[in-house]
Protein backbone atom coordinates (compact mmCIF):
# COMPACT_ATOMS: atom_id res chain seq x y z
CA UNK A 1 0.00 0.00 0.00
CA UNK A 2 1.03 3.32 -1.04
CA UNK A 3 1.34 6.12 1.53
CA UNK A 4 1.84 9.68 1.51
CA UNK A 5 1.75 11.66 -1.25
CA UNK A 6 2.44 10.48 -4.93
CA UNK A 7 5.93 12.13 -5.82
CA UNK A 8 6.86 10.04 -8.09
CA UNK A 9 4.39 11.14 -10.52
CA UNK A 10 5.16 15.11 -10.12
CA UNK A 11 8.83 13.91 -10.09
CA UNK A 12 8.14 12.46 -13.99
CA UNK A 13 6.44 15.38 -15.17
CA UNK A 14 8.70 17.87 -14.12
CA UNK A 15 11.97 15.68 -15.18
CA UNK A 16 10.73 15.29 -18.52
CA UNK A 17 12.92 17.38 -20.78
CA UNK A 18 11.04 19.04 -22.96
CA UNK A 19 8.61 19.94 -19.95
CA UNK A 20 11.14 20.88 -18.03
CA UNK A 21 12.30 23.58 -20.01
CA UNK A 22 8.91 25.00 -20.40
CA UNK A 23 8.58 25.12 -16.54
CA UNK A 24 12.14 27.00 -16.33
CA UNK A 25 10.40 29.58 -18.98
CA UNK A 26 7.53 30.41 -16.54
CA UNK A 27 10.22 30.78 -13.53
CA UNK A 28 10.02 34.65 -14.36
CA UNK A 29 6.10 35.05 -13.58
CA UNK A 30 5.17 35.63 -16.88
CA UNK A 31 2.15 33.62 -18.79
CA UNK A 32 2.77 32.14 -22.07
CA UNK A 33 0.97 30.68 -24.96
CA UNK A 34 1.16 26.96 -26.21
CA UNK A 35 3.23 28.30 -29.12
CA UNK A 36 5.66 29.84 -27.36
CA UNK A 37 6.15 27.07 -25.28
CA UNK A 38 6.32 25.01 -28.22
CA UNK A 39 8.72 26.80 -29.41
CA UNK A 40 11.07 26.97 -26.12
CA UNK A 41 10.97 23.17 -25.59
CA UNK A 42 12.48 22.69 -29.80
CA UNK A 43 8.75 19.97 -30.13
CA UNK A 44 5.68 20.29 -32.03
CA UNK A 45 2.35 22.61 -30.93
CA UNK A 46 0.16 18.77 -30.97
CA UNK A 47 3.14 17.97 -28.40
CA UNK A 48 3.37 20.90 -26.50
CA UNK A 49 -0.50 20.77 -26.18
CA UNK A 50 -0.27 17.08 -24.74
CA UNK A 51 2.72 18.09 -22.22
CA UNK A 52 0.71 21.20 -21.31
CA UNK A 53 -2.08 19.56 -20.54
CA UNK A 54 -0.40 16.96 -18.48
CA UNK A 55 0.81 19.92 -15.81
CA UNK A 56 -2.35 21.59 -16.02
CA UNK A 57 -4.39 18.32 -14.70
CA UNK A 58 -1.32 17.65 -12.37
CA UNK A 59 -1.75 21.87 -11.17
CA UNK A 60 1.67 22.70 -11.72
CA UNK A 61 0.49 24.84 -14.43
CA UNK A 62 -2.56 27.02 -14.87
CA UNK A 63 -4.61 27.61 -18.03
CA UNK A 64 -6.05 31.18 -18.27
CA UNK A 65 -8.25 32.10 -21.55
CA UNK A 66 -8.00 35.65 -22.83
CA UNK A 67 -10.12 36.15 -26.44
CA UNK A 68 -8.89 33.92 -28.61
CA UNK A 69 -5.78 33.27 -26.91
CA UNK A 70 -4.88 30.66 -23.87
CA UNK A 71 -2.04 31.67 -21.78
CA UNK A 72 -0.36 29.02 -19.23
CA UNK A 73 1.78 30.17 -15.85
CA UNK A 74 3.28 28.36 -13.21
CA UNK A 75 0.10 27.37 -10.71
CA UNK A 76 2.18 29.20 -7.60
CA UNK A 77 5.12 30.42 -5.93
CA UNK A 78 5.38 26.86 -4.95
CA UNK A 79 6.13 25.70 -7.88
CA UNK A 80 8.75 28.05 -8.76
CA UNK A 81 10.42 26.68 -5.29
CA UNK A 82 9.98 23.53 -6.39
CA UNK A 83 12.02 24.15 -9.26
CA UNK A 84 14.75 26.15 -8.01
CA UNK A 85 15.69 23.78 -5.67
CA UNK A 86 15.93 20.66 -8.40
CA UNK A 87 17.73 23.65 -10.20
CA UNK A 88 20.75 23.72 -6.91
CA UNK A 89 21.47 20.03 -8.13
CA UNK A 90 21.92 20.66 -11.75
CA UNK A 91 25.26 21.87 -13.15
CA UNK A 92 23.88 22.50 -16.39
CA UNK A 93 22.56 25.81 -17.93
CA UNK A 94 18.77 25.92 -18.94
CA UNK A 95 18.29 26.72 -22.46
CA UNK A 96 15.13 29.18 -21.97
CA UNK A 97 16.91 31.47 -20.00
CA UNK A 98 19.39 31.71 -22.70
CA UNK A 99 21.72 31.89 -20.10
CA UNK A 100 24.17 29.79 -17.91
CA UNK A 101 24.48 30.21 -13.97
CA UNK A 102 28.01 31.43 -14.90
CA UNK A 103 26.44 34.34 -16.62
CA UNK A 104 27.11 37.32 -13.68
CA UNK A 105 24.13 39.23 -14.46
CA UNK A 106 21.68 35.98 -13.63
CA UNK A 107 23.91 35.43 -10.69
CA UNK A 108 23.85 39.00 -9.48
CA UNK A 109 19.93 39.10 -9.49
CA UNK A 110 17.05 37.52 -11.27
CA UNK A 111 13.91 36.50 -10.67
CA UNK A 112 12.54 33.32 -8.56
CA UNK A 113 8.74 33.41 -9.92
CA UNK A 114 7.98 36.77 -7.80
CA UNK A 115 10.87 37.23 -5.59
CA UNK A 116 14.75 38.54 -5.87
CA UNK A 117 16.93 36.19 -5.81
CA UNK A 118 20.93 35.76 -6.80
CA UNK A 119 23.64 37.29 -4.87
CA UNK A 120 21.37 40.53 -3.83
CA UNK A 121 18.50 38.32 -2.59
CA UNK A 122 20.84 36.10 -0.57
CA UNK A 123 22.45 39.26 0.48
CA UNK A 124 19.40 40.81 2.12
CA UNK A 125 18.27 37.29 3.49
CA UNK A 126 21.82 37.71 5.08
CA UNK A 127 21.54 40.87 6.11
CA UNK A 128 18.14 41.06 7.59
CA UNK A 129 18.37 38.06 9.73
CA UNK A 130 21.83 39.22 11.02
CA UNK A 131 20.93 42.35 12.35
CA UNK A 132 16.96 40.94 13.81
CA UNK A 133 14.96 42.31 11.02
CA UNK A 134 14.17 38.53 10.55
CA UNK A 135 13.54 35.91 13.31
CA UNK A 136 13.67 31.64 12.57
CA UNK A 137 12.61 30.82 15.79
CA UNK A 138 9.62 29.05 14.67
CA UNK A 139 11.96 27.22 11.74
CA UNK A 140 10.73 29.61 9.04
CA UNK A 141 11.88 33.48 8.39
CA UNK A 142 9.54 35.20 10.07
CA UNK A 143 9.53 39.61 9.92
CA UNK A 144 10.30 41.28 13.47
CA UNK A 145 8.93 44.50 14.85
CA UNK A 146 13.14 45.80 14.21
CA UNK A 147 12.06 44.31 10.45
CA UNK A 148 8.91 45.94 9.83
CA UNK A 149 10.35 49.67 10.93
CA UNK A 150 13.62 48.81 8.76
CA UNK A 151 10.54 47.97 5.82
CA UNK A 152 9.16 50.97 6.84
CA UNK A 153 12.25 52.73 5.04
CA UNK A 154 11.48 51.97 1.89
CA UNK A 155 8.03 52.52 2.20
CA UNK A 156 6.66 48.83 3.42
CA UNK A 157 3.88 48.69 6.01
CA UNK A 158 2.49 45.15 7.77
CA UNK A 159 -1.07 46.53 6.63
CA UNK A 160 0.05 46.14 2.72
CA UNK A 161 0.50 42.38 3.42
CA UNK A 162 -2.47 41.10 1.13
CA UNK A 163 -4.69 38.58 3.24
CA UNK A 164 -4.33 35.23 1.96
CA UNK A 165 -2.74 31.49 2.81
CA UNK A 166 0.07 31.89 1.53
CA UNK A 167 3.12 31.99 4.02
CA UNK A 168 4.30 35.86 4.67
CA UNK A 169 8.09 34.64 4.49
CA UNK A 170 9.63 31.58 3.75
CA UNK A 171 13.30 30.57 3.08
CA UNK A 172 14.04 29.19 -0.65
CA UNK A 173 17.06 27.63 -1.49
CA UNK A 174 18.93 29.86 -4.20
CA UNK A 175 19.99 28.02 -6.98
CA UNK A 176 23.17 29.82 -7.59
CA UNK A 177 23.99 31.12 -4.43
CA UNK A 178 22.98 27.65 -2.53
CA UNK A 179 22.18 29.60 0.76
CA UNK A 180 18.46 31.15 1.38
CA UNK A 181 16.58 33.85 -0.18
CA UNK A 182 13.55 35.38 0.85
CA UNK A 183 10.00 34.22 -0.91
CA UNK A 184 6.89 34.28 0.60
CA UNK A 185 4.53 37.65 0.31
CA UNK A 186 7.11 39.78 2.06
CA UNK A 187 9.63 38.64 -0.27
CA UNK A 188 7.14 39.62 -3.32
CA UNK A 189 6.55 43.13 -1.66
CA UNK A 190 9.87 43.69 -1.62
CA UNK A 191 10.87 43.00 -5.14
CA UNK A 192 8.22 45.11 -6.12
CA UNK A 193 8.80 48.14 -4.08
CA UNK A 194 12.75 47.61 -5.44
CA UNK A 195 10.79 47.81 -9.12
CA UNK A 196 8.51 50.41 -8.32
CA UNK A 197 11.29 52.68 -6.83
CA UNK A 198 13.49 52.28 -9.89
CA UNK A 199 16.26 50.56 -8.13
CA UNK A 200 15.92 47.70 -10.87
CA UNK A 201 13.98 46.84 -13.94
CA UNK A 202 13.34 43.47 -15.69
CA UNK A 203 14.81 42.61 -18.84
CA UNK A 204 12.21 41.64 -21.37
CA UNK A 205 12.48 37.84 -22.18
CA UNK A 206 14.79 37.10 -19.00
CA UNK A 207 14.89 36.15 -15.28
CA UNK A 208 17.38 39.20 -14.66
CA UNK A 209 16.84 41.71 -12.69
CA UNK A 210 19.23 44.67 -14.11
CA UNK A 211 19.64 47.22 -11.03
CA UNK A 212 20.83 50.61 -12.17
CA UNK A 213 24.36 52.07 -10.68
CA UNK A 214 22.93 54.14 -8.19
CA UNK A 215 19.11 51.38 -7.44
CA UNK A 216 21.89 49.31 -6.25
CA UNK A 217 23.44 51.91 -4.18
CA UNK A 218 20.28 52.71 -2.83
CA UNK A 219 19.55 49.10 -2.17
CA UNK A 220 23.03 48.48 -0.15
CA UNK A 221 22.62 51.10 1.85
CA UNK A 222 19.28 50.44 2.74
CA UNK A 223 20.58 46.70 3.76
CA UNK A 224 23.35 48.26 5.55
Amino acid sequence: MREGPDIARIAALVGDPARSMMLLALMDGRALTATELATIAGVTRQTASSHLSQLTDAEVLVLRTQGRHRYFSLAGAHVAQLLEALMVFSSDAAPPLRTGPNDPALRRARLCYDHLAGELGVAMFDRLGAEGALSQASGQPDVTEQGWHRLAVIGLRRDDLPRSNRPPCRACLDWSERRPHLAGSVGKMILQQVLDLGWAKRLPGSRVLRFSAEGERRFLDWLA
